[in-house]
C-alpha cells in the first residue's frame, strides 16, 4: 500500500506523454513563466507529440514583458499581453475584491497606477510578436463590489487596444457571461475575440457562434462535472474551436490535480474529437487553422 508521502509525490509528478498528434496543433493559451523547467525543455517536450506553437499569456505588466521577450527569442512562441481582470482591483484597491489592502496584498496605487499599467500594456501590445491582447475581461468569482468598477475599466480599456492595434482580444470570462457578453457589445469586439478556457453551456456558446467568436476549450472539458462545456464542444461551429492548456492549471484527466503543460494538448484534443464524433486529424486540421487566423500568424 503506498504511503502518503508517495501518493503526494504521484500528485506532483509531470503526467507522462500521450501519443503524439498525427495534424500539428498550438496551445492557444499557457504560462510557461509558471511552469517548472525551461521555456527550451516545455517547447521541445511539446513538439514531440505535435504542439508547435504557443500563445503565452500575460497577467500583469511583468509577466507581459516576459511574455513578449519570450516570443521574440522564440520561433513558435507568440504573445498575449494584458492585465488578468484581478489585476485591477489589486492595483486600485490593492486586493482583488476591491475592499482594501490586506495582509500579503499589495499597497494601492488608486486609478493612476491603473492608468500607468494599462499604458505599458498598450505599449506591448503595439510590437508585432505580441499577437494577443489578454487575458482580459471579468471575474465575479474572485472580485467582489468594490473592485467591478476597476475590472470594468480595465476591460474597456484592453477592448480599445486590442481594436486600435488589430490585435485578437482574450476573454477571461468567470461567473461573468452576461457582463461580459453586453460590455463586448457596449464596446463594439474586436474583429478576432477569443473566450479563453470557455465556461459557458451550449446556448452561450451559441450566442458566441452568431457574434463570430472563437471558443478554446481546456483540460476541464474532460472533467466528469462538466457536460456542460462538452454540450458547448458539440454544438459550436468547427471553424470557431480552440484547444488550449492554461497550464499548469486545469490539467485533463485522467491526470486532474498534476502539473499542466504544453504536452498535454493532445489529451484534450481527443476528448473533444470524441464528443464530436470527429476524426482525431481532421479536428487537429481545424484547430491550427483557426488559431493562426485568430491570433493573424
Amino acid at each position: 500500500m503506498p504511503s502518503n508521502a508517495d501518493a503526494r509525490a504521484d500528485k506532483s509528478a509531470a503526467p507522462p506523454l500521450p501519443a503524439p498528434l498525427g495534424v500539428p496543433v498550438a496551445d492557444s493559451h499557457t504560462h510557461l513563466d509558471m511552469q517548472s523547467g525551461t521555456v527550451e525543455e516545455a517547447l521541445a517536450k511539446a513538439a514531440s507529440v505535435g504542439v508547435t506553437t504557443v500563445v503565452q499569456v500575460g497577467c500583469d505588466v511583468r509577466g507581459s514583458r516576459w511574455a513578449a521577450e519570450t516570443a521574440a527569442a522564440h520561433e513558435g512562441v507568440h504573445a498575449a499581453v494584458a492585465l488578468h481582470p484581478n489585476e485591477a482591483p489589486r492595483i486600485v484597491h490593492g486586493d482583488p475584491g476591491g475592499g482594501g489592502s490586506r495582509q500579503g496584498a499589495r499597497t494601492p496605487g488608486g486609478a493612476g497606477a491603473l492608468d500607468e499599467a494599462l499604458a505599458e500594456i498598450d505599449r506591448l501590445a503595439a510590437l508585432p510578436h505580441v499577437k494577443g491582447v489578454g487575458e482580459t475581461g471579468l471575474d465575479h468569482f474572485r472580485t467582489g463590489p468594490g473592485g467591478k468598477e476597476a475590472q470594468e475599466n480595465s476591460f474597456r480599456a484592453h477592448i480599445e487596444m486590442a481594436k486600435r492595434h488589430g490585435k485578437a482580444l482574450v476573454i477571461h470570462d468567470r461567473d461573468a457571461h452576461a457582463d461580459v457578453l453586453r460590455v463586448l457589445k457596449e464596446e463594439g469586439a474586436p474583429e478576432r475575440t477569443v473566450f479563453h478556457c470557455y465556461s459557458g453551456d451550449a446556448e452561450m456558446a451559441g450566442i458566441c457562434a452568431r457574434a463570430g467568436y472563437f471558443m478554446s476549450f481546456a483540460g476541464n472539458v474532460t472533467f466528469k462535472n462538466a457536460q456542460n462545456l462538452r454540450d458547448a464542444v458539440a454544438v459550436a461551429p468547427l471553424e470557431l474551436l480552440l484547444v488550449e492548456t492554461d497550464a499548469p492549471f486545469l490539467t485533463p484527466a485522467p491526470y486532474r490535480g498534476r502539473p499542466n503543460a504544453p504536452y498535454l494538448v493532445p489529451v484534450t484534443v481527443r476528448a473533444m474529437a470524441a464528443v464530436r464524433d470527429l476524426d482525431e486529424d481532421a479536428l487537429a486540421t481545424a484547430l491550427a487553422a483557426n488559431t493562426a487566423r485568430a491570433f493573424d500568424y
